[in-house]
């Protein structure tokens, strides 16, 4: 028993580890990114452009990987490769200079970052999925709030350093913490699903066909399009405007790590049990009706004290609903598959909706965020019916009968 115990928290170091180094590196950079284009004088359109072209080279480049990662059963060996790649391909923004090379550059980044959270995902689920049968080794929440606490410190370490060293301290940083990940990739350990989780037949392995088959995982898809990528607005210009507006960096990067910080509170203490309560209905409409609210203050103003106030909701308008999502893929989704679902369900479901909406933000402004939210409730409203009793019955009520 001591034993066990004892591996069951080296494995959950060594993951924590994994997780920490690698949203450590998307915090010291990616929030600061359209800062970075903008110092080398983009336009809000070419800037949209710019980050729409990136996350569509993420839906192309993460389905490839995570089909690779599923068919040669290897997502510890490809994760490894892939930050690597991320660490190198990053340090061509230093060099780069004009929008079409700047835009390369991030085409080449987006497509080695795309795979890292899925087939960081598909190792923990695998690890925590024992818990479900009596010998709880880790939860998937505490690996995905410490990855959220570490993309909060890179963010405020980021926000703090530019002043003194220039907004490139971004590319550095980022390096450096991806270059620290990829070794702890090939360490945490690769388990195989709990019993009972759904198990993929060969024929099935060989396609993506089975998971646009299952009525349930393709409408969860479509909420997270729905909700999640109405943030499309916040992540690709909320840094531009506030320093418009007169807030400094290291302000802005405080700001942000609100939401993220929010967002740790939610994975780590408050998402389960809230979730056992209200379930995945509840749950997404709690959700959606959060981004109302969020999107709607910030269509409004930049006002500081304002701003502060909302940017906590993330940890509803995002984290609940991430920690929804994973427990229903989880449910439905069969083991051979899950890198690829979950990289659906990130690329596809989020991403389509972000590279559609990115170019319509830089010109139209965050009104037509407020709308995509707005679409995301009517939705879940015609697809509530009630009272859920189970988990395939909640995951119904969100989604519809299929």
């Amino acid at each position: 028993m001591r034993m066990r115990l004892s591996s069951s928290r080296s494995m959950l170091y060594r993951f924590f580890i994994l997780y920490g180094s690698l949203y450590a590196g998307f915090g010291v950079q990616s929030p600061y990114l359209p800062i970075l284009l903008d110092n080398h004088h983009l336009r809000p359109e070419t800037i949209g452009l710019a980050l729409a072209a990136g996350m569509a080279m993420r839906l192309m480049a993460a389905q490839a990987v995570a089909r690779l990662a599923d068919h040669l059963d290897a997502p510890k060996v490809i994760l490894a490769l892939c930050t690597t790649a991320a660490a190198l391909i990053g340090l061509g923004y230093l060099p780069a200079q004009g929008a079409w090379l700047l835009i390369a550059v991030g085409v080449l980044h987006s497509a080695a970052l795309a795979p890292l959270p899925p087939l960081s995902d598909t190792l923990a689920l695998g690890a925590a999925a024992p818990a479900g049968s009596g010998g709880a080794v880790i939860h998937y929440g505490w690996l995905r709030g410490c990855g959220s606490a570490a993309f909060a410190l890179g963010l405020v370490l980021s926000g703090q350093v530019i002043g003194h060293f220039g907004i490139v301290v971004i590319v550095w940083l980022n390096t450096a913490l991806l270059a620290a990940a990829a070794p702890m990739a090939l360490r945490v350990p690769q388990l195989l699903a709990a019993a009972g989780h759904p198990q993929a037949t060969p024929s099935q392995a060989r396609g993506v066909g089975v998971l646009l088959r299952l009525p349930l995982y393709r409408k969860m898809v479509l909420l997270a399009m729905l909700i999640l990528g109405s943030h499309a607005m916040h992540d690709s210009f909320a840094m531009i405007r506030w320093s418009r507006a007169g807030i400094s960096p290291g302000t802005s990067g405080i700001l942000w790590s609100l939401s993220v910080a929010a967002e740790v509170v939610v994975f780590l203490l408050v998402g389960r049990p809230l979730l056992d309560r209200i379930g995945p209905a509840g749950a997404a409409m709690l959700s959606a009706g959060a981004g109302v609210v969020r999107w709607a203050v910030m269509a409004e103003t930049a006002w500081l004290p304002a701003v502060a106030g909302i940017e906590p909701l993330h940890g509803l308008t995002f984290a609940l609903l991430h920690l929804t999502c994973m427990r229903l893929l989880a449910q439905c989704v069969p083991r051979h598959l899950e890198a690829t679902a979950l990289t659906i369900y990130g690329t596809v479901g989020i991403g389509i909706a972000t590279a559609l909406l990115t170019p319509t933000f830089a010109t139209r402004g965050i009104e037509a965020a407020k709308l995509e939210v707005f679409r995301g409730v009517r939705s879940k409203g015609r697809h509530h019916k009630g009272r859920c009793h189970g988990a395939a019955t909640s995951t119904e009520a969100i989604l519809g009968d299929g």
